[in-house]
């Protein structure tokens, strides 16, 4: 209410002393409506005042005047006649006061406008609600620097106001780019090129041809997705999957450690699994429905966990790291059975480096000369395997580098590098003299975990600890020169992956995300998850994957939309007895807050399709406490339950792939027995007559 107005207060003759009213709110404009969300108010003016709740006119229109009945209170404004459009005519001392109580004769050139206020609209005014908007308006500004010291329940304190969360905030799915990608045939194949064809009017060469090559059908038959594996149409529902393995787990590998990783080779004919042990154990995959143990190297001296291993493209060398400067290179020929060469990064063409740093990630090259290494002091490392020298060393990041990967298998000229400063930088070895990167992948808000290559020096995918996975093109990477006028730290929250819980309500996108695609709904939790382009001979590369925290293989088109998961906390429950002795001696087996033993757990930490069968094989953390190791393999079923023949699904075995009775509790059982019985046995003790018991018997 402006000064150039003034307010009176008539009072009605009325019995109830709760229609009387005392105070007068200047500045206050009453609504209509009261929303009790103090964090969405905004305060109204005069200038937007509810109509429905002060009538101007006076024409008695306020429903709730005929319904609820007056209080007995009438506003009463008077207007000057010197004021215009509700502005201040500059009253003086000598001006009759604005608020007049006694009086009823107005004073000279003011007119009266009148409204009648019902008791129920003084009653909401007066509620919680309208207090707490009057209290949180009429705060005094020279309190906003004690509110800190105030009341910790907010009292007398004014409210930050909250932005709503946009329902924008996350990428819509489907993604139009990742729809794009299906249909350009670059992942996967396509039928649409095909259609219109058909829709023409061919010749009959053409159409001889089109039957004696048997594709004449405008829609791919289930014998058709049994040749190709993965030709289903863009828009895929579950039936129409292709040949994406199942849940249900042909045999189940159980390991006394953590499994941290495992991979097929290229030709599909080698498999390794890399457990906290220090152990390094290889399987013969050539055939992926029965797979036959190799052999088993070790890390001596590691620290921790062994934390990387790539096998070379001709499948002779593995070479596997830790958390230490030094990497072991062991040949993969079951009849060598010597010690690991090993290979010291810190030895460098020229100089030589501090060994306090360990190795996150290493990758062979395409040809199987070199080494890359991503390092805990924030560098690149490329080695030299013929001369056991370390020859590139490249400083670009602020932080652990957990990722790294050649982009092309036939040049080892372009690489990647993902760290926990949220960046992924692309170098090309031929132009470093500046020792700067050739580009920035700008998108991810906090630190990254893992990154693939498609092999075809173009497209990258990554997984972030923001809970998110991305793709990317190389074509659209983000310029050096822009990449250094954009602080990273600006965007991310430092969330530690290891201890605390993302909540969707943390995710910010990020303002510069240059990325082609983001897929979400799996977990980075807890440790360095892995992801991966599915392979081209199986799966026609249509498809992407992730390990995750919650147990399971999460399976993606590329338009982000989930093809598949891989439940394997489902088929792997209680596949293992808690009274294990090998179990009890597990790190990271305790109790929990019961002082029970810990629960069931299992965290896929990395997955790895094979490159010409439909079969995943899954390595985790998995089992009681999460303290142990399994390896699952998962084939395509067509959603069978079982296997008619021999062995059944879900068989359990050893890290060596024997069958053992105890997985299954039957021996452990039979032992509790035996002991049971001998405790039970009465005992007879030989007595002597003058040494008394004797002393052989015990």
């Amino acid at each position: 209410m402006s000064t150039g107005q003034a307010a009176r207060v008539e009072r009605t003759e009325s019995p109830d002393p709760s229609r009387h009213v005392t105070n007068a709110y200047d500045g206050i404009a009453f609504e209509s409506e009261l929303d009790d969300d103090d964090m969405d108010f905004e305060p109204s003016t005069d200038d937007n005042e509810d109509p429905n709740f002060l009538d101007a006119d006076g024409d008695g229109d306020d429903p709730h005047d005929a319904e609820d009945g007056l209080s007995g209170v009438d506003f009463e404004f008077s207007v000057g006649e010197g004021q215009e459009d509700g502005h201040d005519t500059g009253l003086t001392q000598n001006d009759p006061p604005l608020l007049d109580t006694g009086s009823e004769t107005p004073a000279a050139g003011i007119a009266r406008r009148r409204i009648q206020v019902s008791h129920t609209q003084i009653l909401q005014l007066l509620s919680y609600a309208g207090l707490r908007r009057i209290f949180t308006n009429h705060t005094n500004a020279g309190d906003a620097d004690e509110d800190e010291e105030g009341d910790p329940y907010g009292v007398g304190t004014r409210c930050r106001r909250q932005t709503k969360r946009s329902n924008h905030v996350f990428a819509p799915v489907p993604s139009e780019e990742g729809a794009e990608l299906m249909r350009s045939g670059t992942f996967g194949c396509t039928e649409h090129y095909r259609n219109p064809l058909r829709r023409r009017n061919r010749r009959l060469a053409a159409r001889l041809m089109t039957r004696e090559l048997g594709t004449e059908r405008s829609y791919p038959t289930s014998q058709d997705r049994i040749i190709s594996q993965a030709c289903a149409p863009s828009r895929r529902t579950y039936t129409d999957l292709g040949l994406i393995p199942s849940s249900k787990a042909d045999s189940i590998i159980h390991y006394n450690a953590r499994c941290y990783s495992g991979q097929f080779s290229d030709d599909g004919n080698f498999f390794f699994s890399c457990a906290q042990d220090f152990k390094v154990r290889m399987y013969d995959t050539s055939n992926p429905y029965s797979w036959k143990y190799y052999k088993t190297v070790d890390y001596h001296g590691g620290q921790w966990t062994i934390t990387d291993a790539s096998l070379s493209p001709d499948n002779k060398f593995l070479a596997y790291s830790s958390i230490q400067s030094t990497v072991c290179l062991a040949r993969t020929d079951p009849e060598e059975t010597g010690q690991p060469m090993r290979l010291e990064f810190a030895n460098m063409v020229g100089t030589s480096l501090q060994r306090n740093f360990g190795i996150w990630s290493i990758r062979f090259s395409g040809d199987g000369r070199e080494i890359v290494a991503g390092t805990s002091d924030r560098s690149v490392l490329v080695h030299d395997i013929s001369t056991c020298q370390t020859i590139l060393r490249i400083e670009g990041h602020t932080n652990d580098v957990n990722a790294v990967c050649f982009g092309d298998t036939s040049s080892p000229h372009i690489l990647y590098s993902g760290s926990d400063d949220t960046l992924i930088k692309v170098w090309d070895r031929r132009s470093m003299g500046d020792s700067r990167e050739a580009g920035v992948f700008m998108g991810h808000t906090e630190g990254l975990t893992y990154v693939d290559s498609k092999g075809d020096g173009r497209y990258v995918l990554s997984n972030g600890k923001d809970q998110t996975m991305k793709l990317w093109d190389l074509r659209k990477m983000m310029s050096p020169e822009k990449a250094s006028t954009i602080n990273p730290r600006t965007y991310t929250q430092s969330f530690d992956y290891r201890f605390m819980n993302y909540s969707p309500e943390q995710y910010q996108p990020h303002p510069h995300d240059c990325s082609l695609v983001t897929y979400r709904g799996h977990s980075v939790l807890k440790t360095l998850i892995r992801c991966h382009f599915s392979p081209p001979g199986s799966t026609n590369s249509s498809y992407v994957y992730s390990g995750s925290e919650d147990g399971g293989v999460y399976v993606y088109n590329l338009d982000a939309t989930l093809a598949a998961k891989l439940d394997v906390n489902e088929t792997t429950r209680n596949s293992r007895p808690r009274n294990s002795e090998a179990y009890m001696h597990s790190y990271g087996y305790d109790e929990d807050d019961d002082g029970g033993s810990a629960a069931w757990k299992t965290c896929v930490r990395d997955a790895s399709w094979h490159p010409n069968a439909p079969v995943i094989a899954a390595t985790s953390w998995n089992g009681w406490g999460s303290s142990t190791g399994t390896c699952t393999i998962h084939s395509w079923n067509d959603g069978a339950s079982d296997d008619e023949g021999e062995p059944k699904m879900g068989e359990r075995v050893t890290q060596t792939l024997e069958r053992d009775d105890e997985l299954y509790g039957r021996q452990s059982n039979r032992s509790n027995q035996y002991r049971s019985r001998l405790r039970s046995r009465r005992v007879t003790i030989p007595m002597d007559d003058d040494e008394g018991p004797d002393a052989d018997a015990w």
